[in-house]
């Protein structure tokens, strides 16, 4: 009897693909979409997964995961930036709405054996052990956004698209004809949508504040801004102070709703402590060299990785620039580029 597979159907092309390529190697498939309230085209969405389906042949279910998606995801991404956080919405609708919703109605519901995505990722497993490796796809790492996951969900996940390039999952679908096949990619944010902005979105939650610009190195005050929520830990542009060298963001305060600035040395750091870490699986080491990246685009970098009893110690090899409160730090071995594990910073 063949292994039951629920996909989680976005109608874009990476999720079709994943459903044909799971069909045509023998696997019991269904497909399975968000609807979502918070998610401006979530009927677009869904009646394009639903055509993908048809034009398979696979049974197609939906499912309203409005509720945890406001909670886990929007809430999470608005209170964030309330407290001068830079967050990553992506991170928590992997773990609480695809590894939270999907996975519960998919293994509980339609008694399926496993799931899949159509991220690209790697999943071998090691007598047991489970170790998420890159795609062949080396500008489609996605890796860092799935940091949260445990053991029992790896062990019951797919990844069809892990020896793929991204050109070559396109051709399947233009051979096949599947519905996706000129689908645009997805947004980060898919709760903001074109013409919104962040900014905007923002600003249209909180109430405008006069607040004010501080030197971080000498706590002079430089000039007043309209808000804390506007600027984010590394950002250049749209500051509008005037210096002999351009200004960076490198600290907010919210409760003062100050925004420190400084010159490009001052957003630099040598390390930084992370808790509450989610391991992929138990370390054999206290004390390893990893690749470590403290944002999604940018190129992992080396550091020092001290494990303490309740945290551990990042030492980076050469500083590293605008570390954000909120933002996702994620370790990687520093051989292969499996992932390790990851805690937001």
């Amino acid at each position: 009897m063949s292994k039951k597979v629920a996909v989680a159907l976005s109608g874009g092309v990476d999720s079709s693909v994943t459903a044909l390529l799971l069909k045509q190697q023998g696997y019991d498939v269904c497909g399975v979409t968000f609807t979502n309230s918070y998610t401006p085209d979530s009927a677009a969405i869904k009646a394009n997964a639903e055509s993908v389906a048809e034009k398979i042949c696979i049974p197609f279910y939906s499912l309203d995961v409005s509720e945890n998606f406001n909670k886990y995801v929007v809430e999470y991404f608005e209170h964030s930036y309330s407290q001068g956080k830079t967050p990553n919405p992506c991170v928590m609708c992997n773990k609480y709405i695809k590894w939270g919703g999907l996975y519960d109605y998919a293994i509980g519901s339609l008694k399926c054996d496993y799931i899949a995505t159509g991220h690209y990722a790697d999943i071998k497993d090691f007598n047991g052990i489970y170790k998420l490796y890159p795609a062949s796809d080396e500008h489609k790492d996605q890796l860092y956004f799935l940091f949260l996951l445990n053991q029992e969900q790896l062990s019951r996940t797919l990844f069809p698209l892990a020896k793929y390039k991204k050109s070559e999952i396109r051709q399947i679908a233009e051979e096949n004809n599947l519905p996706s096949k000129s689908s645009k990619e997805s947004q980060d944010i898919c709760f903001i949508k074109y013409p919104m902005t962040t900014k905007k979105y923002l600003n249209s939650l909180f109430p405008s504040s006069v607040g004010q610009f501080i030197e971080e190195s000498t706590g002079k005050i430089l000039g007043r801004h309209d808000g804390f929520w506007q600027y984010t830990i590394g950002q250049r542009k749209g500051i509008g102070l005037a210096a002999p060298e351009a200004l960076y963001v490198c600290g907010i305060d919210a409760d003062t709703n100050s925004v420190y600035v400084g010159y490009k040395d001052k957003l630099y750091s040598n390390s930084l402590t992370l808790k509450n870490i989610n391991w992929s699986y138990p370390q054999s080491s206290t004390s390893f060299e990893a690749a470590v990246k403290i944002r999604y685009n940018m190129q992992a970098v080396p550091a020092q990785v001290e494990i303490k009893q309740d945290s551990a110690e990042i030492i980076f090899k050469n500083p590293v620039s605008a570390v954000a409160k909120g933002q996702a730090c994620v370790l990687y071995d520093i051989n292969d580029g499996h992932l390790l594990g990851g805690a937001f910073i």
